[in-house]
């Protein structure tokens, strides 16, 4: 298991993320705010958590969306998965957007989002002149079928 630190941070202290169910690959994050925040139809808002975290290098933080509040509500997080990176040290703030028709009041504590922390690769380019075929080739956007 890794151990990622955290800590509060902010305007208002956050909670700890948490696993909602044992089979959870995110863990819920809450708003933490000292009263109710109206997003309006078609608007966009930085939410606060109030945490930071200190990811070990090779990690990054997803901030995704909760299929519930999107479905029910039209409340979805931005640029989802949007990415922590092992080097931030700032408050994790959620970019939330209200493409519902109407107004969405988010509570204080209320489960805003979701984190999953994944393991990546850095990269080195190596510059050629032609790729290996494939059968795909440079077929994209639908090039596959629709079924």
């Amino acid at each position: 298991m890794l151990k990622v630190q955290i800590m509060q941070c902010g305007e208002v202290p956050g909670s700890l993320p948490f696993y909602a169910t044992k089979g959870s690959a995110g863990m819920d994050i809450t708003a933490a705010l000292t009263e109710q925040w109206i997003l309006e139809p078609g608007a966009i808002a930085m939410i606060p958590t109030g945490i930071a975290i200190a990811l070990p290098e090779g990690y990054e933080c997803q901030v995704r969306s909760r299929s519930g509040l999107a479905a029910k509500h039209g409340i979805f997080s931005l640029n989802a998965p949007g990415t922590i990176d092992s080097d931030y040290r700032g408050e994790i703030k959620v970019i939330l957007a209200n493409s519902g028709k109407e107004s969405y009041a988010i509570q204080p504590g209320e489960r805003i989002a979701q984190l999953v922390i994944a393991r990546y690769e850095t990269v080195s380019w190596e510059e050629v002149s032609e790729l290996s075929i494939t059968e795909r080739g440079a077929g994209g956007f639908g090039s596959t079928g629709t079924l």
